[in-house]
Parts: structure tokens; sequence; C-alpha cells
């Protein structure tokens, strides 16, 4: 309801870029049979990402420093930084259009594989939002290695450590077909830190709870 009653128009958003840049990139992989190669639709994956800025009360709010885990193109940060807010993004650096993606949105990004157990790099900041959507990270390539309480413990600890006061967190949880990614135990688990559950979204309204 809030989203209608208060659209936001994406067209100023792509005025702001390299036309030609992006008209050579989208013709680089329109015939390209990899499924990533459907975030060459700019426009699309712009009008998903104003979504987000509207649900997290960005839109309003006072300008706030963004850590975007698994941050893709780009695009969510590229829309932030247009409602006055700052931010980096990181990422694995596999797909080439990810890195041209985030080149035309001058979106800062740092590249870097989330692993079981393993601090995030030191990015010299703290953080007023920390964000992930439709999550890959919490499980290996094969989906075979999944996540359960011990590593998300781990990692909500090593995020909590990386919020400043009053620090959000927010996770859209790829939770997979039958639900495989998303287990009872760590909903319990998120629940306990100071989450509150609306579907495949967690957010941490007040920070992580120890």
């Amino acid at each position: 309801m809030h989203r209608r009653l208060h659209p936001i128009a994406i067209e100023p958003f792509l005025a702001l870029l390299d036309q030609n840049r992006l008209r050579d990139l989208q013709a680089l992989y329109a015939d390209s049979p990899q499924n990533y190669a459907k975030y060459a639709d700019v426009t699309r994956w712009l009008t998903r990402h104003v979504s987000k800025i509207q649900d997290l009360g960005l839109r309003r709010s006072s300008p706030r420093h963004i850590l975007d885990l698994g941050c893709g193109g780009g695009f969510f940060l590229f829309i932030a930084r247009q409602f006055g807010h700052s931010g980096i993004g990181l990422d694995i650096d596999v797909f080439p259009l990810f890195r041209e993606l985030t080149d035309l949105l001058q979106v800062e990004r740092v590249v870097w594989t989330i692993e079981p157990f393993q601090a995030l790099p030191d990015l010299g900041r703290k953080f007023d939002l920390i964000t992930a959507f439709s999550t890959r990270f919490n499980r290996d390539r094969d989906d075979v290695h999944v996540w359960d309480v011990k590593d998300w413990s781990f990692f909500l600890d090593d995020l909590a450590g990386r919020l400043n006061p009053e620090g959000q967190v927010f996770f859209e949880i790829n939770s997979g077909k039958v639900k495989r990614y998303y287990s009872d135990e760590v909903k319990a688990l998120f629940r306990r830190r100071g989450a509150s559950l609306e579907r495949d979204y967690v957010f941490f309204e007040r920070g992580i709870t120890r």
C-alpha cells in the first residue's frame, strides 16, 4: 500500500546513466545463455530495488551508511545514493556483467567470498544498515552444505560488531522451492537475536542482540 501511495519513478535514475555504455552492455548480453545475463535488464532490476528502498524507509530517512552483501550489479546501492545514502557492496567476482554494472552505476564494491566461520574483511568503517537480498552465501556452490544455527550464529556475531549504534540488518532469505535453506531452527535463532520475521524477510530493527 505504501508503495502504491508513494510511487517512485525510475526514469530519472536511468537518465543518470551513460546511455551509450548501457546500450553496449545490453547488446553484449542480449543473446547470452547464462542465467546472470538477465541482470543486463537494468530497468527491471532498478524497479525491483526501488521497492526495497521504500520497504526499508530509506526514501525520507537521514543519510545512512550501508553495507550490501551479495550486491550483484549494485542496483540497491545506486538507488540508495540518489536518496542521500552512501555505501559499499560485497560480492564474488565470477560474472563479468556484475563488474561492468557496478562500474556503470559507480558503486563501490569489494570482492569477497563469504565463507562459514570466516569474518568479513576489515572495511575500515561501521554501518547504519547491513542488507542481503536473495541470499546465496549461506550455501555452497552445490547446495550440499546449508548454513545451520552455528554458521549463522558466527555470522550474526560478526555483523553485530560492524554496526553503528542503532544500526539495523535486513536479510531477504532465498529459502528455495521447498524452504530447505531456511529451517525452523534458523528462524528461532533469528528471533532470539532480536529479528522480526515476515515470510522470507528477516529484520533486525534494533540491532543484533547477543
